[in-house]
């Protein structure tokens, strides 16, 4: 039979804060996301607004710029439904992201790992990230396009404003 030895204080302190040295910080992870690389008209500002968020809620961004034309083929060659257009294309982890849907949405997105192709915010509207003040923002959605091309609300942003 072993005989058990006794710690002291000091030495259980120490062992239970090398432990905690050794432990992983799940918070330093949260800004680990796959680059995300945006292609879009190079006269946008707003597009350029956009990435700036990305950036500054940690992402890495990678950009490509492509006339109006070719820019529309890309969205026809990966599936973006006419519809849910908007002014530019992204992708990220094996997902497309048009327009500007807000980061929470992506970051949603590459955790939960949906079947889909991605996430849409079609045309440009007012106080979505990137495309003015979110404190005067109009109701948008954020959709999820599935492989079939079907669109779904993913999540609704309502008026600034209103409650909920």
């Amino acid at each position: 039979m072993k005989k058990k030895i006794p710690l002291s204080r000091r030495q259980l302190l120490i062992l239970a804060s090398s432990s905690i040295v050794a432990a992983p910080v799940p918070a330093l992870a949260d800004d680990n996301f796959p680059v995300i690389h945006v292609v879009k008209n190079p006269q946008c500002g707003c597009c350029t607004a956009w990435i700036k968020i990305l950036t500054n809620k940690g992402f890495s961004v990678t950009t490509e710029n492509r006339s109006s034309n070719l820019l529309a083929e890309l969205k026809n060659e990966i599936g973006i439904p006419k519809d849910m257009t908007s002014c530019h294309t992204a992708k990220i982890d094996g997902y497309f992201i048009e327009g500007h849907v807000p980061t929470s949405d992506i970051k949603r997105l590459i955790t939960d790992r949906p079947d889909a192709l991605g996430l849409a915010v079609p045309a440009m509207p007012y106080g979505s990230p990137g495309m003015g003040p979110e404190d005067e923002r109009e109701a948008y959605d954020v959709y999820i396009i599935s492989s079939d091309g079907k669109a779904e609300v993913f999540q609704h942003y309502p008026k600034a404003g209103i409650l909920l």
